[in-house]
């Protein structure tokens, strides 16, 4: 803040969690004996003094406390006496060298890690020290002082990470960083109180750039920067390093780029990361992370000479080789299941994805080696490709891919959009997902050869409605066919279709399309959300109505999120409310075809329990039905953890029953604070599996707020 410019300022530093401004790697220099107070008291406490010394008229804040040796605890259970007394004799330390009273000397204690526990069991420190709240490694605040509760001289501070290396994965190569995401933890943080000091953790400086200039620009006055202006803060960045040139396009791939990668790090891709199945969500997101590799290399080609190497390092570099990365792991599932079903490219893929792997290598080369000359040699040699913990392997590693004999013979498959079987191998009924006339769809089905010599094919449709192409052609390797419905032919009512692929030898496989033609309502008297295939799937910022009150009021993150925004209640301060009447809520009109159960998935950001209590809570009913509150840190296993902090998002779900079909009003209530809602997923079928979930339903916008 500017105006408390003498009071606060900017910390640069080298260690987060060694007491006495000293680092572990200078107690391996000059230290004598172990890192252990209980055995070492006295050569440790030297050690401090010099550090205290070494300080000389300086402006520093000084750590305090004590953690074990190579950032581990000091011992298996939190010993408070032991680090009580560290703590005074550490401040007795600063009187006897400075001359002054420890008050006088700006210092704090980190809650990092397991010291939160000495916290949270009952330990203090002298209300002068500041505490430095902490997140948990992955952008997301372990603790914040309740509103209301006692001031501290001292204050409260935060420490944040843009990279980290532990678990579940480390991640430090490209930046995944949101500055929505940033804005909503530091915005939490700063409504709180905990405004003395901010650090973030950065690692390598070079690809964190961008959000590490809008974490200091907030710091310095967060009033300046509310949510509604961070795209004006992307283009503004934009406009800054490229002299306004292409400032709106460039923006705009700076903001998708770091989102897709806020998804899943890199680090944790996997070839079955996305869905190959269902809703095309694996070609899908590496379709759309192509598209941006195109614009972004378009883009490159205009820029004048002065510019190319900064927009290589800042927003070329990292959105082709995400796209590049996003797409071996694609290759290599679609390989392993091409082997599975003996499809006759599965070499082919094998193949491809060893080049994209070697792809990868290239653009690391250009950017240490030709880029500027070598300027910033060895910056992207960060290994990132082949993790199978929490350490980084000694070197990028090819994924495993198949390779299967291919017979001399025509034989061929076929496969369904939304199924993992194939035909005529397994003697099931097949069916596509349904057609309906709100969306419009169009899904496909997959011919392929099992052998080498390639064959003719047709397929046939017993009605004039169904729309087949291509109908008929050769197979080599194999074919893609579209299949949709000519709407001003379809009649109405649900119905079963069987669509006939016949191959070599006349054998004929058939699979079935399923269309769902209701007579009401019609697509254009929809309001709100309307089922198909089995769910409503809705964008938290896509609400019907937005209850608030004289108090509280709903408000978009613009970005947040992994599909779209996120909506959450303001203030953030804000007392627990109690579900029901006129209190907060969102509404979503939907309507739906089933009656019965239904299951409702919620989507929310990953916020922690940072007020230690039984844990935050949303509710959620339909229609006049009682609100069911749903406590989102029930499990609070470090395996959940471990799912909600890779995955980016944290799914909740809550069962309820509805009476008859129609239109319903699915209502979410606030409860508490803090609780970001990303995406609400109604289902009346078996649930999909898919990592973004299935995509937003058909609806008519009806939006207002009251």
């Amino acid at each position: 803040n500017p105006e408390l410019a003498d009071e606060y300022g900017i910390v640069m530093g080298t260690s987060h969690h060694e007491p006495m401004m000293r680092s572990q790697k200078e107690w391996q220099r000059f230290g004598k004996g172990k890192w252990d107070y209980l055995v070492n008291k006295e050569n440790l406490q030297e050690f401090w003094r010099q550090g205290i010394k070494n300080m000389d008229s300086r402006e520093s804040i000084v750590t305090i406390g004590m953690r074990g040796d190579g950032d581990l605890p000091m011992s298996e259970e939190s010993d408070i006496e032991l680090l009580t007394n560290i703590i005074e004799d550490q401040r007795k330390i600063l009187t006897e060298v400075t001359g002054k009273e420890p008050s006088a000397i700006p210092q704090l204690w980190a809650l990092y890690k397991e010291v939160q526990e000495y916290y949270d069991k009952g330990m203090r420190v002298p209300e002068d020290v500041t505490l430095l709240l902490c997140d948990d490694n992955w952008g997301n605040i372990r603790k914040l002082p309740v509103p209301g509760g006692k001031s501290r001289s001292g204050g409260y501070g935060v420490y944040y990470h843009f990279d980290y290396v532990g678990g579940p994965r480390s991640y430090k190569w490209l930046n995944t960083n949101t500055i929505s995401k940033i804005w909503e933890q530091m915005h939490l943080a700063y409504c709180h109180g905990v405004d003395r000091i901010w650090i973030v953790n950065v690692g390598d400086i070079k690809p964190m750039e961008f959000p590490i200039q809008f974490f200091l620009d907030y710091a310095w006055n967060p009033k300046t920067w509310p949510a509604e202006c961070l795209s004006e803060y992307t283009l503004l960045w934009a406009e800054q390093q490229f002299g306004g040139l292409y400032t709106e396009s460039i923006a705009e791939i700076l903001s998708k780029y770091t989102k897709y990668n806020g998804r899943r790090k890199p680090e944790l891709l996997s070839p079955d990361t996305y869905s190959l199945v269902n809703y095309c969500e694996a070609e899908t997101v590496v379709a759309d992370y192509n598209k941006l590799a195109e614009d972004a290399e378009r883009i490159s080609s205009m820029l004048p000479s002065e510019y190319r190497d900064a927009y290589y390092q800042l927003i070329l570099y990292p959105v082709k080789a995400c796209a590049n990365l996003n797409e071996l792991y694609f290759t290599v599932a679609k390989n392993y299941l091409y082997a599975k079903q003996g499809r006759a490219a599965t070499n082919e893929l094998a193949e491809k994805a060893k080049k994209i792997f070697d792809m990868d290598a290239e653009f690391s080369h250009y950017y240490n080696e030709v880029m500027a000359d070598g300027k910033w040699n060895h910056i992207m040699n960060t290994p990132h490709i082949g993790y199978i913990d929490w350490r980084q392997p000694r070197k990028n590693i090819m994924p495993e891919v198949k390779e299967i004999e291919i017979p001399d013979v025509m034989d061929m498959g076929v496969s369904v959009e939304g199924s993992n079987s194939w035909l005529p191998e397994e003697k099931i009924k097949v069916f596509l997902p349904e057609l309906d006339p709100y969306n419009r769809q169009s899904y496909y089905f997959e011919i392929f050869n099992r052998g080498k010599i390639p064959f003719n094919y047709s397929v046939q449709s017993p009605v004039t409605w169904i729309i087949i192409n291509p109908a008929h052609g050769k197979i080599k390797n194999e074919k893609r066919i579209e299949l949709k419905v000519d709407w001003q032919l379809a009649p109405a009512g649900r119905k079963q279709v069987p669509v006939t692929i016949t191959g070599p030898d006349n054998k004929e496989v058939i699979i079935y399309t399923v269309l769902n033609n209701p007579e009401n309502p019609k697509p254009s008297r929809v309001k709100g959300f309307i089922e198909s295939n089995g769910y409503v799937s809705m964008e938290a910022v896509h609400y019907t109505n937005a209850v608030n009150s004289k108090l509280i009021q709903w408000n978009c993150i613009p970005d947040l999120g992994r599909t779209l925004s996120a909506v959450t209640p303001f203030p953030v301060t804000a007392g627990s409310q109690k579900p029901g009447g006129k209190n907060p809520c969102l509404e979503y009109r939907l309507f739906l075809f089933n009656s019965g159960k239904v299951t409702v998935q919620v989507y929310l950001s990953p916020t922690l329990n940072f007020y230690n209590n039984e844990g935050l809570q949303y509710a959620v009913s339909f229609d006049n039905q009682s609100p069911q509150l749903v406590n989102i840190h029930t499990d609070t296993s470090h395996r959940a953890w471990k799912k909600v902090v890779s995955d980016g998002v944290r799914i909740l779900t809550s069962e309820h029953t509805l009476d008859k079909p129609g239109e319903h009003i699915l209502k979410y209530w606030m409860v508490d604070a803090g609780v970001v809602l990303q995406k609400i997923v109604v289902w009346t079928g078996a649930i999909k599996e898919s990592y973004l979930g299935p995509p937003e339903s058909y609806y008519q916008s009806l939006q207002i707020n009251k």
